[in-house]
């Protein structure tokens, strides 16, 4: 809310189904990069290649490859809010763009981090917390809504 009133724009949070539109960038791989878990580590901070090496820590970003919308850290490093509040999938009707509960306890997260093992860290994880939680492994990024009408 304060970097939208600085600027003028809206930032929010991203929905769980932008999240992993930008995550996937195009793909329906495990990954962003695809399906082999030996480069991972190429992409994605995660247990193997941070927390089990002592580097029990979020990373600076950009310090990996990113997907192809040019996006870092989609996979792994922390786990990113999205503004959805999380409830189980049904047996929904709406196939693109889906939107959680209209109201719940715990929100959405996605990503995985530096403390998971590789399944965690895949494109389709979902993960959950309370709002107020707070943690050295999650984290969020912002999605900026433009006004496309003249």
């Amino acid at each position: 809310e304060k970097l939208s009133e600085k600027e003028g724009k809206t930032y929010r949070l991203p929905t769980e189904a932008e999240w992993e539109y930008a995550c996937r960038a195009g793909t329906q791989t495990t990954w962003n990069f695809g399906d082999d878990e030996k480069v991972l580590g190429d992409y994605a901070w995660y247990r193997e290649n941070a927390y089990n090496i002592d580097e029990k820590y979020a990373h600076q970003v950009g310090l990996k490859k990113p997907n192809a919308f040019g996006l870092y850290d989609m996979h792994g490093n922390v786990y990113e809010w999205c503004q959805d509040w999380h409830g189980p999938y049904g047996k929904e009707t709406v196939a693109i763009d889906p939107t959680g509960p209209a109201s719940g306890k715990a929100r959405v997260l996605r990503g995985g981090s530096f403390t998971n093992r590789p399944v965690l860290v895949r494109s389709a994880n979902r993960y959950s917390n309370l709002p107020d939680n707070r943690d050295g492994n999650l984290g969020f990024r912002l999605a900026r809504t433009y006004n496309l009408s003249p």
